[in-house]
């Protein structure tokens, strides 16, 4: 049986004034069986668009701590430099973000998806996010042990206040 589950109406207005919003107050509750395959998850795929509207997606690694999540600027070959990332350069114009978890099976009965509707932020080391960014490197780190020698703690990381959360299951 599908399910559709939207917890707040996204308002793009107001997700733009709260781009850089540090508190926690307005992110919605995620229920715990989410929260579960959320945390499952080795990959998800970020949706941003420029200041223009053009879309562009793509596979990134995450954490999920304390109702945000946290994307890192890691060492993968990139086809520029890491400070002219599309997915940094539209977050600077355009914070409203789309992070998609899913999960295909061939067994269709086993298909489901989360879609975070947000707003993101890009948080550097030196910044006033100093302790934030340590604590996010720390569980990414720990999810995932490539990043243990990796130069992720001297970089940006993208983070994701969530202001509304949908999920479908077969």
């Amino acid at each position: 049986m599908e399910r559709l589950r939207a917890e707040d109406e996204y308002n793009d207005a107001g997700d733009r004034n709260m781009a850089h919003d540090d508190d926690i107050i307005g992110i919605p509750s995620i229920e715990p069986e989410i929260e579960a395959f959320i945390r499952k998850q080795g990959v998800a795929r970020l949706a941003t668009a420029d200041g223009e509207g053009r879309p562009s997606l793509v596979p990134v690694c995450f954490v999920f701590t304390e109702g945000r999540f946290y994307s890192p600027i890691d060492d993968k070959k990139k086809n520029t430099s890491w400070g002219r990332l599309k997915r940094l350069r539209n977050i600077e114009v355009n914070p409203n973000v789309c992070l998609l978890l899913d999960h295909y099976s061939r067994d269709w009965s086993e298909l489901r998806w989360v879609l975070i509707r947000g707003v993101a932020e890009v948080i550097s080391p030196p910044d006033r996010f100093a302790k934030e960014h340590a604590e996010a490197i720390r569980l990414l780190r720990r999810k995932y042990p490539q990043y243990e020698n990796s130069r992720i703690g001297e970089r940006p990381l993208i983070r994701v206040v969530p202001r509304s959360i949908a999920s479908w299951s077969a």
